[in-house]
């Protein structure tokens, strides 16, 4: 370490008080996803590590650290529901990521309403402005530099149905901040929330 920037290998240890990769790679969207079990159990959960992937087909992923409910059940249906987390929703979000047995819906855990979705079985969280649908594509288990698993599996689904809020619309257009995103950050309870204050825009430029 220099007086103006810390190094360290990942591998070594960081030599802080709170590991900050999540922290710089972020704010990241949250992955809620509703999932189903083979029995028909409803499972709710956030996940940290969440992105879009591709527009043509629409693909979104995340990865699971470890196998959870979510990772069995997609297994088991190759079906799984994202819901938007925003402001409002936060708190029922938060209450949705406790380490609850398999048996436990988390639906019912946060006050939340299933709510029946178009194309796949999987219920939406009603409540949520937006959801997309989506049908497993792939699931992968990461490795590291010596090709062993890590335990932890990356999600890929394609988005087979898209729920958007109306109100979200503006002359067609979505708006962002209307919804009222919250995005994970660093440290075990940071989270922002994106709004119109804060925006601002830039154009792509032509190459000469």
């Amino acid at each position: 370490m220099t007086d103006d920037l810390h190094f360290y290998e990942p591998g070594h240890g960081h030599g802080l008080p709170h590991d900050p990769f999540n922290a710089i790679v972020g704010p990241r969207p949250i992955g809620w996803i509703a999932s189903r079990s083979s029995a028909g159990v409803l499972n709710l959960a956030p996940y940290s590590f969440f992105n879009a992937f591709n527009y043509t087909p629409p693909l979104v992923g995340f990865s699971s650290i470890g196998r959870k409910d979510t990772l069995r059940n997609i297994e088991q249906t190759g079906e799984f529901v994202w819901n938007l987390a925003t402001r409002p929703l936060a708190e029922a979000m938060n209450a949705s990521c406790v380490a609850a047995p398999p048996e436990v819906d988390e639906f019912a855990l946060a006050g939340l309403t299933p709510a029946a979705s178009r194309v796949v079985s999987v219920p939406r969280v009603a409540q949520s402005p937006v959801s997309f649908e989506c049908r497993s594509t792939q699931i992968i288990e990461l490795q590291g530099l010596d090709g062993n698993g890590v335990g932890s599996w990356l999600v890929l689904g394609e988005v087979v149905g898209v729920h958007i809020a109306r109100h979200l619309l503006k002359d067609g257009v979505y708006d962002t901040a209307a919804a009222a995103p919250i995005l994970r950050a660093g440290g075990p309870a940071d989270y922002f929330e994106i709004t119109a204050d804060r925006l601002f825009k830039m154009r792509r430029p032509a190459w000469p």
